[in-house]
């Protein structure tokens, strides 16, 4: 797989396929059984730990449902990179929070708790705190699950102007297939571990490969079956196979 700068590449594929290994590999939380990783010049698997937390310096990471600190406002979340990872003044941390919470619309939402506002806000807080640092490549994990379809648009939109304003690399691993074509410049299907397609989101929609089909226009027929694999039901059932 290629992620290159400036674009917004989606990971695709059915719960348990590995796209959200994907991301840990590329963070460095677990290590490649082999080949390589190599984020912006430098292989993952190789660094020690110092050289690994200075790389995830460049890295936003948007995790599923958003994982605010329950206990902090929207402004304390999304001031604690900041916080942790700069020597800012506390003058200077507010007005980029601020600023970050504007690109994401919730400027006036600062001094709330995570409780205190919608699923699909809660999710924008979280955006903002992905790009806090001004990452050069933000990874985003099911950023869509559990949204309404207005939340689902939006989110869809701000991590594409988000991209586009920071020229940042973001990769968006999902299901949805609408939300991730509308805003992919290019896609790469998974099943099982292998990448089984990938091209941009016009040639999938029309290609003609079994899986991608399947996945697209959501049949339930196709090369992902509806059953688990193994014995048949005569066979457990200890009915004998007629002719």
């Amino acid at each position: 797989m290629d992620f290159p700068r400036g674009k917004v590449i989606a990971v695709m594929g059915g719960s348990g396929c590995g796209k959200t290994t994907v991301l840990r590999l590329i963070g460095g939380q677990i290590r490649p059984q082999q080949g390589a990783v190599t984020v912006d010049g430098e292989v993952v698997h190789k660094l020690d730990t110092d050289g690994l937390y200075q790389l995830r310096r460049k890295m936003g990471m948007l995790f599923q449902f958003g994982a605010l600190f329950t206990d902090l406002t929207v402004f304390e979340n999304v001031a604690f990179p900041l916080r942790e990872h700069t020597q800012l003044p506390e003058s200077m941390i507010r007005d980029l929070v601020l600023l970050k919470l504007h690109a994401v619309g919730l400027r006036n939402a600062a001094y709330l708790k995570p409780a205190e506002i919608s699923g699909g806000m809660a999710r924008r807080v979280a955006v903002a705190r992905a790009v806090a640092l001004d990452p050069e490549l933000i990874m985003y994990d099911e950023p869509f699950a559990g949204l309404d379809p207005i939340s689902m648009g939006v989110t869809a939109n701000l991590i594409r102007k988000l991209n586009d304003a920071l020229g940042s690399t973001s990769i968006l691993v999902s299901h949805d297939v609408h939300e991730c074509f509308m805003i992919a410049d290019y896609v790469y299907f998974m099943s099982a571990g292998k990448i089984v397609a990938q091209g941009t989101p016009d040639e999938m929609r029309v290609s003609d490969d079994p899986y991608v089909r399947q996945f697209v226009h959501a049949e339930p027929d196709g090369p992902v079956p509806f059953h688990y694999p193994g014995s048949s039901l005569a066979e457990d059932l200890g009915l004998g196979v007629r002719a």
